[in-house]
């Protein structure tokens, strides 16, 4: 599936600098996000990849440039309404001290969506995701890692938004639950920005890749003109380089 010409995402000239203001950790990046792109961002540790997704939800505000939903800039909106179409699933999952049950229904009643609603969505995606009505009154103690994750998944889907920020979905996932949700994810009708550092899944669901390399954007190609052997070889070479300086 590819974008149409709606530009649904835009970041012009976005820099990030750490807290003190000397670290650059994003550099001059400019991008557009076209409705329904299935984009990944890719890259070695510390590149920037999930500072960038936390800029695209307002977690964290650019030290220079701006960005824009549907043409939009992003101070102009007010931050609950961002949220609330351009969706952050963090890579450790929370339930917020609520069971299953309770965590998927609590964005929808801030939404004031009826109940009917709200259990129409929870059956959809629980079943989309095969998440066991058995699971519904546990907590997050009670479930693992991985079990988290497809839950405050399910979570962002059930909240139905223009956009979602997956940040390294299947990090706590067996491959065939892993295959599953990809399928799952590229059926549905929505813009999906993914963070993944598993290239073979980034390969199978992104048909746009965005290759982050020490906060630059050094590559932002489509999927079929990306020479993957190369990257992920150069992706390798960086890694090494990291842990080597670490060392």
């Amino acid at each position: 599936m590819t974008g149409n010409s709606e530009i649904i995402l835009e970041a012009d000239q976005i820099s990030l600098r750490d807290d003190w203001g000397f670290n650059s950790i994003l550099k001059n990046i400019s991008l557009q996000i076209k409705q329904r792109d299935r984009a990944v961002i890719i890259g070695a540790s510390g590149a920037g990849k999930t500072s960038l997704l936390r800029l695209l939800n307002r977690l964290v505000e650019p030290t220079t440039g701006t960005l824009y939903f549907q043409k939009t800039p992003y101070w102009e909106i007010p931050v609950i309404t961002l949220r609330q179409q351009v969706v952050l699933v963090p890579q450790e999952p929370k339930l917020l001290g609520m069971t299953v049950a309770e965590t998927l229904a609590y964005p929808l009643q801030l939404q004031h969506q009826s109940q009917s609603e709200i259990n129409q969505r929870l059956t959809t995606y629980t079943e989309k995701l095969k998440i066991p009505a058995s699971w519904f009154d546990k907590t997050e103690l009670q479930l693992s890692f991985g079990q988290r994750q497809l839950v405050t998944i399910a979570r962002g889907l059930m909240m139905q938004p223009s956009v979602l920020l997956l940040d390294e979905p299947t990090s706590g996932l067996d491959i065939a639950t892993a295959n599953h949700l990809i399928n799952v994810l590229k059926q549905e009708a929505l813009t999906i920005i993914m963070v993944n550092h598993q290239l073979d899944v980034a390969e199978t669901f992104s048909d746009r890749v965005l290759y982050l390399k020490q906060g630059e954007l050094s590559q932002n190609i489509s999927n079929q003109n990306l020479d993957w052997q190369n990257l992920k070889q150069e992706i390798l070479e960086t890694e090494a380089e990291l842990e080597a300086e670490w060392n």
